[in-house]
């Protein structure tokens, strides 16, 4: 790939990464710190970018440089999300909400979720199962020195992570969907749940019940939402809405927390480890085969949204089933 290509490559990508009410001069003439005029002329080859500028625009809109400078090679350039010392978990949850913020603004956008645990979403409905997944991931996940001796108890929320974890069920209900679940999904959970009680991290038997009554109603709004097909938040009027959500009973494969964002004519792949931390790419290659693998995935799994009532109960009555026996127990 000659320079002018790989300038108009690069500036071609970035036109198809902005939402419609951004225009690609001013974006550009931002990030730079240049003119319009002077953006102008990058934009149309008549001035070469230099290597500085092609690394804040690569940087800032997640190209890879191997794309740009077309090295085949079976390498891809992924970036890290990663939750430590140098990026808290407040800082993941914001980082999130912005990134759902840009995806809502597009004409054409899609989330497809290829899921082994709950969407991180899911989590955020109730507060009682919010507190605890907060909890259980900073102690025992993250290890926070300030949670090393603490036991849980309801109102170890932070006001701006409850704001947070609120503000992104709330963007996610907007943007059509599409969630590969398994019956082994609600595990994960469960097994953390009992775990903190077999450690001993729970005050009183009171308070995990109430986390599994809480893991339950996420599970019948769950329910509820795939019966319609669309989403909505608990408690919130239901109606007709235009956000489409299409949930698949998968029993091929017990596949990782693999997600595509599709806005207009650009994808997003992230692919979790270590259960907070991602790894994402805008690759074109690579996003493009984990499209057409999800699609796969999704002609071998069971449609159980607005249609197959019966795969769509006995679905979730497996789900329920398994936190009604850890009630029963405590009970």
């Amino acid at each position: 790939m000659t320079i002018t290509t790989a300038q108009d490559f690069l500036f071609q990508r970035i036109k198809n990464l902005l939402p419609p009410q951004k225009t690609i001069v001013d974006v550009i003439s931002e990030l730079l710190n240049i003119s319009n005029d002077s953006a102008y002329r990058r934009i149309r080859g008549e001035t070469l970018l230099v290597l500085d500028e092609v690394s804040i625009l690569c940087n800032h809109f997640h190209i890879s440089l191997d794309q740009l400078l077309a090295i085949r090679s079976n390498s891809v350039l992924f970036q890290n999300i990663r939750v430590d010392s140098n990026y808290s978990y407040e800082q993941y949850l914001q980082e999130l909400v912005q990134l759902m913020q840009q995806a809502d603004v597009f004409l054409n956008k899609e989330i497809i979720y290829l899921t082994k645990d709950i969407p991180i979403f899911h989590n955020f409905y109730f507060t009682p199962l919010a507190e605890f997944r907060y909890y259980f991931w900073m102690k025992n996940i993250l290890r926070h020195p300030d949670f090393s001796d603490k036991q849980f108890q309801f109102g170890l929320l932070p006001t701006t992570i409850a704001s947070y974890s609120k503000e992104l069920i709330r963007l996610y209900t907007k943007i059509p969907s599409v969630e590969i679940w398994n019956t082994e999904c609600v595990n994960s959970t469960i097994s953390q749940i009992e775990f903190c009680k077999d450690s001993g991290q729970f005050l009183n038997a009171t308070d995990i019940k109430k986390i599994y009554e809480a893991l339950e109603m996420t599970m019948l709004h769950l329910q509820s939402q795939a019966e319609k097909g669309y989403k909505y938040l608990p408690g919130e009027e239901i109606q007709k809405r235009e956000v489409e959500f299409r949930f698949f009973y998968n029993r091929v494969i017990l596949g990782d927390n693999t997600i595509l964002v599709t806005a207009d004519q650009s994808k997003m792949a992230y692919m979790n480890y270590d259960v907070l931390n991602y790894l994402t790419t805008t690759d074109d290659i690579f996003c493009d085969q984990r499209h057409e693998e999800l699609k796969n995935i999704m002609r071998k799994s069971t449609l159980i949204s607005k249609t197959s009532e019966k795969q769509r109960n006995v679905f979730f009555n497996i789900l329920l089933t398994k936190i009604y026996d850890r009630k029963n127990i405590l009970s």
